[in-house]
């Protein structure tokens, strides 16, 4: 016969002993804390790093897109330029501000859609730099005219492109060389120059060199404090666009102007060019 000893039912004072020895000793807890304190540590410093590359990113990205819209809308007018009126086809102006440039151009172009009665696809444009009156920056702005007016640079509506711009450059190019005003406002030089040779004094220019510049960190400065706010380089983009019309609008040269030479041409293969006068 075989004999199975009963189980023992445990006393209530070894039952608390059998508790006590499964509980955390002080030195567990306190590498516990530790580990627990580096892991809370490292996963902030990993939020902030990445709230800071989002701050320092999202306004340049803003300001590659409001750069990249803006000189897609200032190429599309300028390859279909047209002379402005009788008086001034294709004028160009070279400012500057606080050491940056802020130029502006005037030209017409057919890059438009009529919408109006009695409304072709003849609109008289303008480019410049002027403040908001939202934020009082600088912003580029596009002034539209689709109808004749006597006064080529004022009428029409305007519209802004991009804000917080630093400055505009805008470089003119007779195919040959590059310059940085175009036509003459005031038609004060074309009296003055009219028996020398300047080619970008009337006619159209074979292409316009367009470089923007943009401030990204200008709405974060408006709203956090002067002295957190690290002064960042301005963005800089550019643009070469190419004037469909420019050489057809050259085809019966006035007095006092010249036919604007191709961009690569042979410089034998033009017609040759009358001396200057004593």
């Amino acid at each position: 016969m075989i004999y199975r000893e009963a189980p023992r039912q445990a006393s209530p004072g070894s039952a608390w002993l059998l508790s006590l020895t499964r509980g955390f000793t002080l030195i567990e807890l306190t590498i516990s804390a530790a580990l627990m304190s580096l892991i809370i540590v490292s996963a902030y410093l990993c939020l902030h790093a990445a709230l800071a590359s989002q701050k320092l990113i999202e306004p340049r990205l803003d300001a590659l897109q409001s750069a990249r819209v803006a000189l897609a809308l200032m190429t599309a007018d300028l390859r279909c330029a047209c002379p402005l009126s009788q008086d001034y086809e294709f004028v160009g102006t070279h400012r500057t501000s606080g050491g940056s440039p802020v130029d502006s151009v005037d030209f017409a172009t057919h890059n438009y859609t009529p919408r109006r009665a009695r409304e072709g696809d003849y609109c008289q444009v303008s480019f410049f730099l002027d403040k908001d009156p939202r934020t009082g920056q600088l912003g580029l702005w596009r002034r539209r005219n689709p109808r004749i007016a006597v006064d080529p640079f004022s009428g029409g509506t305007r519209e802004l492109l991009a804000k917080d711009v630093a400055g505009l450059l805008l470089e003119y190019s007779d195919g040959l060389d590059w310059y940085d005003s175009w036509g003459d406002p005031d038609r004060k030089k074309k009296e003055q120059f009219s028996l020398r040779v300047r080619s970008n004094l009337s006619g159209l220019p074979e292409a316009v060199r367009v470089t923007l510049l943009l401030n990204a960190d200008a709405h974060q400065k408006r709203a956090e404090d002067q002295e957190n706010v690290t002064n960042a380089p301005l963005l800089m983009f550019r643009t070469v666009a190419r004037l469909n019309l420019a050489d057809a609008g050259q085809a019966g040269p006035s007095s006092g102007s010249t036919s604007n030479a191709p961009a690569g041409g042979n410089p034998a293969e033009q017609p040759p060019q009358q001396a200057n006068p004593p």
